[in-house]
C-alpha cells in the first residue's frame, strides 16, 4: 500500500508539472502571437470592412482568437473611424470593400461609421458594398457606398422599424410573486413589464415618437445617398414592396445583382488588374497595425474617457461596465494631470445605479472646475447615462442617440406566496426593531414601509432633476416637463436643450480643443486597454459563459437579459433606460 501511494503521488506530481509546462508554453505562444508587429501595406490595396463586426467604444482584445485563426484584436469604434480617415489619405489604399450582411452596432455607432465612409468617398476613392443578404441596419451602412451590389438570390430587409417589449406580469402572477414597485416620472416605463400586460398610453406615445425620429433619420440619409425622397422610401416599406433581390434593384435600392466572382471582376477593373490577378485586400485589424492614425503631435493632451455599459457601484470585472469605484479614480487622475488640458467623456450607457451615477457626476463636476469637460454621446446616454453627462461644458449627440429618460425607479420582490404555495417553504423570525427586516423578500411591505421607499425615490428624482437644472441652465419647471422618465432622440434632445450640438466624437474633440485654447494636441485614451497577457488570463478565467448563452439563445437573448435584469435591479434604486431597442 505504501508503495502504491508513493507511485500515485509521483504520477500526480508529474501530471501537475507537465500541465504547468503546457500552460507556460501556451501562454508564451499566444503572447508572441499577439505581440504588436509592424505590418507593411502593399500598393493598390482595398480596405475591407465587415458590417457584421461589432465595434465597442474601445478596442476588444481576445488573445484566444489566435487559436481560432481569427484576429486577436478588434478596433474600437473611434479607432475604426480614424482608420477610415487615414485610409482616405493613404496612396496605398485605393478603396473600401464593404462586406455586408448583418449589423450588430447601435444606431449612433452606425451613424459614426457611415459618416466616416461618406467622408472617405470625398477623397475620390471608391466604396463598394456587397452582400448575399442585408438587414436594415447593414443596408444603412451599405447605402453610403457609391456601388451597392446584392446576390441575385439574396434579399434586402426594408420593412420599417418595430420595438417589441416583453411583459412578465402574467408569469409573476402565475408564480404568485408580487413585485413592490416604486418610480417617479409618468414615462418611466422600466417597471412596466412587471406591473402591466401591455404598453401604457404614455409609453406608447414616447416609444412611437422616438422610434419615428430614428426611422425618419434612417430614411432621410438613405434617400440622400440613393437619390430617393423619404416619402417614396416609406412607401416601399409600408406597402411591402421589397420582397426579393429583383425588387431591391427595380426600386433602386441597389445598383446591381451580382455573384461574388462578378463583384471581384468589377473590383479588378477598378484597380486596373487582370482577370486572374489577386486583389490586395487589407483587413481593418491588419491596417490598424500598419497605419499611424492616432493624433500624436503637440505637447498638450486631450483625454478621451470611454464609459460603456451599465452603471454600477462595485468594481465590475467586465470590460463593458461603468463602475463608480473605477471611474472615480480615472476622472480624479485626469483632473490632477496638468498635461491634460481637456476631457472628452464618451458615454454609451442606458444607465444603472442612481448612487453610482451621483458619484461619477460629482467627480466630473470637480474636473469641470479645473479644465473643460465635453460629452460625446453614443447609442445611449439615457437615465443614469444622462445623469453623468448633464454637467458637461458642452454635450454632443448623434441624431439617433437615445437620451433623456430623466427618472428613477426601485423594485423589491415579495416571494412569500411563491415560497409557501409553490414550494411549501415558510419563514418566521424575531427582530429588535420594527423595520429591521425592511426590504426582505419573505413578506409583503407595510404601507408605512412603502412610504419610506417612495420618499427615497422622490428624493433621488429631485436630486437628479436639480443636477440637470444646474448643468443645462434650465428652469426647474422646464426640466420637470421634459423629465418624467421620457426618452428622447438626439434631435429632440437638442431642441429641448438637453444637448448642445449634433455630431460625433471628432466634433466633441474639436470643441474640447477650442475650449482649452489649444491648436495642436495629442489624444490619450482611458481606461487603458489591458495588456494581452492580462486579458488572456481574464478570458481563461472568465466571462465566456454570457457569450455562449447569447449565441445559443439568438433572438431570445433579449428575453433572457430582461429576466436576468430583475435580479440586478432588485432592491436598488435605478436610473436606467426602460429596455433595449433592436432593429433587424
Amino acid at each position: 500500500m505504501r508503495s502504491f501511494f508513493k507511485t500515485f503521488l509521483a504520477a500526480l506530481l508529474a501530471f501537475f508539472v507537465f500541465a504547468g509546462i503546457c500552460i507556460i508554453v501556451l501562454i508564451g505562444f499566444i503572447t508572441k502571437a499577439v505581440a504588436p508587429e509592424k505590418v507593411k501595406i502593399d500598393p493598390n490595396g482595398v480596405l475591407v470592412l465587415e458590417t457584421g463586426q461589432l465595434y465597442k467604444e474601445q478596442k476588444i482584445a481576445n488573445p484566444l482568437n489566435v487559436l481560432r485563426g481569427q484576429a486577436n484584436e478588434v478596433p474600437g469604434l473611434y479607432d475604426a473611424v480614424r482608420i477610415i480617415e487615414h485610409a482616405a489619405e493613404d496612396d496605398n489604399i485605393k478603396g473600401i470593400y464593404l462586406k455586408t450582411g448583418g449589423n450588430p452596432n447601435g444606431f449612433a455607432s452606425s451613424e459614426e461609421l457611415r459618416n466616416a465612409l461618406l467622408t472617405f468617398r470625398k477623397s475620390g476613392k471608391f466604396v463598394y458594398a456587397y452582400g448575399e443578404g442585408m438587414t436594415q441596419q447593414a443596408y444603412y451602412l451599405a447605402s453610403a457606398a457609391d456601388k451597392v451590389y446584392l446576390h441575385p438570390q439574396g434579399g434586402l430587409d426594408f420593412n420599417g422599424f418595430a420595438a417589441t417589449l416583453v411583459f412578465l406580469k402574467g408569469t409573476l402572477d402565475k408564480l404568485e410573486i408580487q413585485p413592490e414597485i416604486f418610480y417617479d416620472g409618468k414615462f418611466k416605463s422600466a417597471t412596466e413589464p412587471l406591473r402591466e400586460t401591455q404598453m401604457t398610453a404614455a409609453n406608447r406615445i414616447q416609444t412611437s415618437a422616438y422610434l419615428g425620429e430614428l426611422y425618419g433619420n434612417y430614411l432621410l440619409n438613405i434617400g440622400k445617398s440613393r437619390k430617393l425622397d423619404t416619402a417614396t422610401l416609406h412607401r416601399y416599406a409600408n406597402e411591402g414592396l421589397i420582397q426579393n433581390a429583383n425588387d431591391a434593384l427595380t426600386y433602386k435600392l441597389v445598383d446591381g445583382l451580382k455573384y461574388d466572382d462578378q463583384v471581384m471582376d468589377d473590383l479588378r477593373a477598378r484597380l486596373g488588374l487582370k482577370k486572374n490577378d489577386d486583389i490586395n485586400f487589407v483587413s481593418l485589424s491588419k491596417y490598424e497595425s500598419a497605419a499611424d492614425y492616432k493624433y500624436t503631435s503637440g505637447d498638450s493632451k486631450i483625454a478621451i474617457l470611454y464609459a460603456q455599459g451599465s452603471i454600477v457601484s462595485n468594481d465590475g470585472s467586465e470590460d463593458v461596465i461603468i463602475s463608480s469605484d473605477k471611474y472615480l479614480k480615472e476622472i480624479r487622475k485626469l483632473r490632477n494631470d496638468n498635461s491634460i488640458k481637456a476631457i472628452v467623456f464618451r458615454v454609451n450607457s442606458p444607465g444603472g445605479s442612481a448612487l453610482a451615477s451621483e458619484t461619477i457626476w460629482r467627480e466630473l463636476q470637480l474636473a469641470k472646475k479645473v479644465k473643460p469637460v465635453v460629452v460625446s454621446m453614443g447609442d445611449y446616454a439615457a437615465s443614469g447615462g444622462y445623469y453623468i453627462s448633464c454637467m458637461a461644458d458642452s454635450i454632443f449627440a448623434e441624431p439617433n442617440t437615445l437620451t433623456g429618460s430623466i427618472g428613477v425607479f426601485g423594485v423589491m420582490m415579495n416571494l412569500q406566496s411563491f415560497f409557501k404555495n409553490k414550494l411549501g417553504v415558510t419563514f418566521d423570525g424575531v427582530k429588535t426593531a420594527q423595520y429591521a427586516d425592511l426590504g426582505t423578500a419573505t413578506r409583503p411591505m407595510t404601507p408605512v414601509e412603502r412610504k419610506f421607499v417612495q420618499n427615497a425615490i422622490d428624493s433621488i428624482y429631485a436630486t437628479f432633476k436639480s443636477r440637470v437644472v444646474a448643468g443645462r441652465k434650465l428652469s426647474p419647471a422646464v426640466v420637470d416637463s421634459i423629465a418624467q422618465g421620457r426618452v428622447w432622440s438626439g434631435v429632440q434632445a437638442k431642441s429641448l436643450g438637453l444637448v448642445d450640438r449634433l455630431g460625433g466624437i471628432n466634433d466633441a474633440i474639436a470643441c474640447a480643443a477650442r475650449m482649452a485654447k489649444i491648436s495642436s494636441y495629442r489624444l490619450r485614451e482611458y481606461p487603458e486597454v489591458k495588456p494581452p497577457l492580462e486579458k488572456l488570463l481574464q478570458n481563461l478565467g472568465g466571462n465566456a459563459g454570457e457569450s455562449m448563452i447569447k449565441k445559443e439563445l439568438g433572438a431570445n437573448y433579449t428575453v433572457y437579459r430582461q429576466i436576468k435584469r430583475l435580479q440586478e435591479i432588485n432592491g436598488q434604486v435605478q436610473a436606467r433606460l426602460p429596455f433595449d431597442i433592436e432593429v433587424r
